[in-house]
Protein backbone atom coordinates (compact mmCIF):
# COMPACT_ATOMS: atom_id res chain seq x y z
CA UNK A 1 0.00 0.00 0.00
CA UNK A 2 1.49 3.46 -1.14
CA UNK A 3 1.63 6.29 1.18
CA UNK A 4 -1.15 8.05 -0.65
CA UNK A 5 -3.72 5.16 -0.32
CA UNK A 6 -4.77 5.86 3.56
CA UNK A 7 -5.66 9.39 2.58
CA UNK A 8 -7.50 8.42 -0.82
CA UNK A 9 -9.37 6.13 1.78
CA UNK A 10 -10.39 8.75 4.25
CA UNK A 11 -11.40 11.18 1.56
CA UNK A 12 -13.88 8.42 0.06
CA UNK A 13 -14.75 7.51 3.34
CA UNK A 14 -15.05 11.20 4.21
CA UNK A 15 -17.21 11.83 0.56
CA UNK A 16 -19.38 8.86 1.53
CA UNK A 17 -20.27 10.14 5.05
CA UNK A 18 -20.85 13.67 3.35
CA UNK A 19 -23.32 11.52 0.60
CA UNK A 20 -24.99 9.90 3.03
CA UNK A 21 -25.65 13.23 5.60
CA UNK A 22 -27.15 15.05 2.50
CA UNK A 23 -29.40 12.53 1.80
CA UNK A 24 -31.51 12.44 -0.99
CA UNK A 25 -31.19 15.46 -2.37
CA UNK A 26 -27.97 15.43 -2.90
CA UNK A 27 -28.29 12.34 -4.89
CA UNK A 28 -30.52 13.61 -7.11
CA UNK A 29 -28.32 16.52 -7.91
CA UNK A 30 -25.26 13.69 -8.54
CA UNK A 31 -27.34 11.75 -10.81
CA UNK A 32 -28.78 14.52 -12.39
CA UNK A 33 -25.27 15.65 -13.30
CA UNK A 34 -24.74 12.69 -15.33
CA UNK A 35 -27.54 12.49 -17.49
CA UNK A 36 -26.91 15.87 -18.49
CA UNK A 37 -23.37 15.07 -19.70
CA UNK A 38 -24.79 12.44 -21.67
CA UNK A 39 -25.40 13.50 -25.74
CA UNK A 40 -29.17 14.28 -26.40
CA UNK A 41 -30.14 11.30 -28.62
CA UNK A 42 -30.36 11.91 -32.62
CA UNK A 43 -33.95 10.40 -32.66
CA UNK A 44 -35.48 12.35 -29.78
CA UNK A 45 -34.20 15.60 -32.19
CA UNK A 46 -36.15 14.13 -34.59
CA UNK A 47 -38.58 14.17 -32.73
CA UNK A 48 -38.55 17.45 -32.20
CA UNK A 49 -37.95 18.86 -35.06
CA UNK A 50 -41.16 16.81 -36.49
CA UNK A 51 -43.55 17.35 -33.79
CA UNK A 52 -42.43 20.66 -32.09
CA UNK A 53 -43.12 23.46 -33.83
CA UNK A 54 -42.01 26.01 -30.77
CA UNK A 55 -38.95 23.95 -30.29
CA UNK A 56 -37.08 25.80 -33.17
CA UNK A 57 -38.89 29.13 -32.55
CA UNK A 58 -36.57 29.20 -29.34
CA UNK A 59 -32.87 30.69 -28.63
CA UNK A 60 -29.51 28.51 -28.96
CA UNK A 61 -29.22 28.52 -25.30
CA UNK A 62 -32.97 27.43 -24.52
CA UNK A 63 -32.87 24.80 -27.08
CA UNK A 64 -30.10 23.01 -25.28
CA UNK A 65 -31.62 23.96 -21.91
CA UNK A 66 -34.67 22.76 -23.02
CA UNK A 67 -33.01 18.68 -24.29
CA UNK A 68 -31.36 18.92 -21.09
CA UNK A 69 -34.73 19.08 -18.65
CA UNK A 70 -35.96 16.60 -21.45
CA UNK A 71 -33.72 14.10 -20.08
CA UNK A 72 -34.05 14.21 -16.98
CA UNK A 73 -37.75 14.32 -17.17
CA UNK A 74 -37.65 11.13 -19.21
CA UNK A 75 -34.92 9.66 -16.52
CA UNK A 76 -36.98 10.16 -13.79
CA UNK A 77 -40.71 10.17 -14.74
CA UNK A 78 -42.62 7.14 -15.44
CA UNK A 79 -45.36 7.06 -18.10
CA UNK A 80 -48.55 4.89 -17.95
CA UNK A 81 -50.39 3.93 -21.23
CA UNK A 82 -53.84 3.28 -20.60
CA UNK A 83 -57.36 2.30 -21.98
CA UNK A 84 -55.43 0.05 -24.46
CA UNK A 85 -52.36 2.63 -25.20
CA UNK A 86 -48.96 1.61 -25.59
CA UNK A 87 -46.29 4.16 -25.02
CA UNK A 88 -43.44 4.46 -27.52
CA UNK A 89 -40.91 6.94 -27.05
CA UNK A 90 -41.97 9.13 -29.39
CA UNK A 91 -44.89 9.44 -26.81
CA UNK A 92 -42.85 10.22 -23.88
CA UNK A 93 -40.61 12.98 -25.54
CA UNK A 94 -43.35 15.31 -26.74
CA UNK A 95 -44.62 14.95 -23.36
CA UNK A 96 -41.07 15.54 -21.61
CA UNK A 97 -40.39 18.62 -24.41
CA UNK A 98 -43.40 20.31 -23.75
CA UNK A 99 -43.72 19.90 -19.98
CA UNK A 100 -39.70 20.98 -20.14
CA UNK A 101 -41.14 24.34 -21.48
CA UNK A 102 -41.80 25.47 -17.70
CA UNK A 103 -38.57 24.50 -16.51
CA UNK A 104 -36.11 26.53 -18.52
CA UNK A 105 -35.10 29.21 -15.34
CA UNK A 106 -31.88 28.79 -13.90
CA UNK A 107 -32.96 26.86 -10.55
CA UNK A 108 -35.98 25.39 -11.93
CA UNK A 109 -36.51 22.14 -10.39
CA UNK A 110 -37.70 18.90 -12.25
CA UNK A 111 -41.85 18.42 -10.58
CA UNK A 112 -40.91 16.72 -7.30
CA UNK A 113 -44.13 15.64 -6.19
CA UNK A 114 -44.90 14.08 -9.16
CA UNK A 115 -44.32 10.20 -9.47
CA UNK A 116 -46.15 9.07 -12.71
CA UNK A 117 -47.53 10.42 -16.17
CA UNK A 118 -50.70 8.84 -17.21
CA UNK A 119 -51.23 8.61 -20.67
CA UNK A 120 -54.51 7.99 -23.03
CA UNK A 121 -55.38 7.49 -26.36
CA UNK A 122 -58.37 10.21 -26.05
CA UNK A 123 -60.74 12.20 -23.68
CA UNK A 124 -61.02 9.88 -20.60
CA UNK A 125 -63.69 9.65 -18.17
CA UNK A 126 -63.32 10.75 -14.08
CA UNK A 127 -65.77 10.26 -11.80
CA UNK A 128 -66.55 13.34 -8.80
CA UNK A 129 -67.96 12.63 -5.37
CA UNK A 130 -69.13 15.95 -4.08
CA UNK A 131 -72.04 17.00 -1.58
CA UNK A 132 -74.84 19.01 -2.37
CA UNK A 133 -74.87 20.51 1.45
CA UNK A 134 -77.80 18.51 2.54
CA UNK A 135 -75.86 15.62 3.60
CA UNK A 136 -76.55 13.86 0.28
CA UNK A 137 -73.46 12.56 -2.19
CA UNK A 138 -73.59 12.55 -6.06
CA UNK A 139 -71.64 10.97 -8.55
CA UNK A 140 -70.41 12.68 -11.74
CA UNK A 141 -68.42 11.82 -14.72
CA UNK A 142 -66.49 14.04 -16.83
CA UNK A 143 -64.85 13.29 -20.21
CA UNK A 144 -61.29 14.83 -19.70
CA UNK A 145 -58.46 15.44 -21.77
CA UNK A 146 -56.12 16.23 -19.28
CA UNK A 147 -55.82 16.46 -15.31
CA UNK A 148 -53.51 16.85 -12.90
CA UNK A 149 -53.58 15.27 -9.04
CA UNK A 150 -52.20 16.56 -5.94
CA UNK A 151 -51.16 12.95 -5.55
CA UNK A 152 -48.69 13.04 -8.05
CA UNK A 153 -50.17 12.31 -11.30
CA UNK A 154 -50.86 13.93 -14.75
CA UNK A 155 -53.56 12.57 -17.00
CA UNK A 156 -53.04 13.24 -20.46
CA UNK A 157 -55.15 12.73 -23.84
CA UNK A 158 -52.50 11.85 -26.68
CA UNK A 159 -54.39 13.31 -29.28
CA UNK A 160 -54.90 16.72 -27.45
CA UNK A 161 -50.58 16.50 -26.77
CA UNK A 162 -50.37 15.84 -30.17
CA UNK A 163 -52.83 18.91 -31.26
CA UNK A 164 -51.34 21.17 -28.33
CA UNK A 165 -47.78 20.62 -29.84
CA UNK A 166 -48.40 21.14 -33.64
CA UNK A 167 -50.11 25.05 -33.18
CA UNK A 168 -47.22 27.16 -30.87
CA UNK A 169 -49.25 29.85 -31.18
CA UNK A 170 -53.26 29.28 -30.57
CA UNK A 171 -52.79 29.48 -26.84
CA UNK A 172 -54.06 26.20 -25.61
CA UNK A 173 -51.71 23.34 -24.89
CA UNK A 174 -52.85 20.93 -22.66
CA UNK A 175 -49.76 19.54 -21.72
CA UNK A 176 -48.40 23.15 -20.48
CA UNK A 177 -51.65 23.33 -18.47
CA UNK A 178 -51.82 20.65 -16.45
CA UNK A 179 -47.82 20.48 -15.66
CA UNK A 180 -48.84 24.22 -14.70
CA UNK A 181 -51.12 22.98 -12.22
CA UNK A 182 -48.28 20.83 -10.70
CA UNK A 183 -46.22 23.43 -10.23
CA UNK A 184 -48.80 24.63 -8.27
CA UNK A 185 -49.39 21.90 -6.21
CA UNK A 186 -45.80 21.29 -4.92
CA UNK A 187 -46.71 22.94 -1.35
CA UNK A 188 -50.21 21.87 -1.65
CA UNK A 189 -53.90 22.11 -2.78
CA UNK A 190 -53.58 24.62 -6.34
CA UNK A 191 -54.82 28.18 -5.83
CA UNK A 192 -52.67 30.14 -8.50
CA UNK A 193 -49.61 30.94 -5.70
CA UNK A 194 -47.17 28.73 -7.01
CA UNK A 195 -43.90 28.74 -4.86
CA UNK A 196 -41.87 32.22 -5.52
CA UNK A 197 -38.66 31.74 -4.28
CA UNK A 198 -38.72 34.45 -2.18
CA UNK A 199 -41.82 35.81 0.55
CA UNK A 200 -42.11 39.33 -0.90
CA UNK A 201 -43.20 38.46 -4.45
CA UNK A 202 -45.71 37.33 -3.58
CA UNK A 203 -47.57 40.70 -2.85
CA UNK A 204 -47.12 41.76 -6.02
CA UNK A 205 -48.34 38.72 -7.62
CA UNK A 206 -51.01 38.61 -5.83
CA UNK A 207 -52.26 42.47 -6.59
CA UNK A 208 -51.93 41.98 -10.43
CA UNK A 209 -52.90 38.52 -10.66
CA UNK A 210 -55.89 39.26 -8.47
CA UNK A 211 -57.17 42.02 -10.21
CA UNK A 212 -56.30 40.09 -13.60
CA UNK A 213 -58.56 37.51 -12.58
CA UNK A 214 -61.46 40.03 -11.53
CA UNK A 215 -61.34 41.43 -14.96
CA UNK A 216 -61.48 38.29 -16.73
CA UNK A 217 -64.64 37.40 -14.84
CA UNK A 218 -66.18 40.21 -15.45
CA UNK A 219 -65.20 40.03 -19.15
CA UNK A 220 -66.61 36.50 -19.53
CA UNK A 221 -70.15 37.77 -17.17
CA UNK A 222 -70.58 40.25 -20.22
CA UNK A 223 -69.57 37.81 -23.04
CA UNK A 224 -67.00 39.70 -24.48
CA UNK A 225 -64.05 38.47 -25.77
CA UNK A 226 -60.22 38.46 -25.12
CA UNK A 227 -57.26 36.58 -25.45
CA UNK A 228 -57.48 34.72 -22.20
CA UNK A 229 -59.45 32.27 -22.54
CA UNK A 230 -62.91 31.97 -21.06
CA UNK A 231 -62.01 28.70 -18.57
CA UNK A 232 -59.32 30.48 -16.58
CA UNK A 233 -62.52 32.51 -15.09
CA UNK A 234 -63.03 29.16 -13.36
CA UNK A 235 -60.72 30.10 -10.21
CA UNK A 236 -57.32 30.57 -9.38
CA UNK A 237 -55.73 27.78 -9.90
CA UNK A 238 -57.28 27.48 -13.82
CA UNK A 239 -56.30 31.10 -14.04
CA UNK A 240 -53.04 30.11 -13.52
CA UNK A 241 -52.80 27.45 -15.60
CA UNK A 242 -54.88 29.30 -18.17
CA UNK A 243 -52.61 32.69 -18.37
CA UNK A 244 -49.42 29.97 -18.57
CA UNK A 245 -50.74 28.25 -22.09
CA UNK A 246 -50.98 32.46 -22.98
CA UNK A 247 -47.72 33.23 -21.99
CA UNK A 248 -45.48 30.51 -23.60
CA UNK A 249 -47.49 30.22 -26.76
CA UNK A 250 -49.27 34.02 -27.08
CA UNK A 251 -46.15 36.05 -25.10
CA UNK A 252 -46.05 38.58 -27.81
CA UNK A 253 -49.85 39.43 -27.55
CA UNK A 254 -49.96 38.64 -23.53
CA UNK A 255 -47.28 41.19 -22.82
CA UNK A 256 -48.91 43.69 -25.09
CA UNK A 257 -52.57 43.45 -23.79
CA UNK A 258 -51.88 42.37 -20.40
CA UNK A 259 -47.98 44.17 -19.53
CA UNK A 260 -48.00 43.44 -15.56
CA UNK A 261 -49.27 40.18 -15.97
CA UNK A 262 -47.04 39.17 -18.64
CA UNK A 263 -43.94 40.69 -16.01
CA UNK A 264 -45.08 38.29 -13.42
CA UNK A 265 -44.99 35.13 -15.22
CA UNK A 266 -41.95 36.20 -16.77
CA UNK A 267 -40.05 36.63 -13.33
CA UNK A 268 -41.77 33.47 -12.36
CA UNK A 269 -40.47 31.05 -15.74
CA UNK A 270 -37.55 32.80 -15.91
CA UNK A 271 -37.83 33.35 -19.46
CA UNK A 272 -39.38 35.56 -21.84
CA UNK A 273 -41.17 34.18 -24.63
CA UNK A 274 -42.39 37.51 -26.26
CA UNK A 275 -38.99 37.81 -27.63
CA UNK A 276 -38.88 34.32 -29.20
Amino acid sequence: MTALAPLLLFVALALSVAAWLAGPAALAVWRRARIVRRPFPQAWREILRRRLPAYARLPADLQWRLKKRIQVLLAEKPFIGCAGLEVSEEMRVLVAAQAALLLLHDHAGYFPALRQILLYPGAFVVERSHSDGSGLTHETRRALVGESWQQGQVLLAWDEVVAGAADPADGRNVVVHEFAHQLDQERGRANGAPWLGRRDGYARWAAVLGAEYAALRQRVTRGEDGLIAPYGATDAAEFFAVVSEHFFEQGAELARLHPDLYREFARYYGVDPAQW
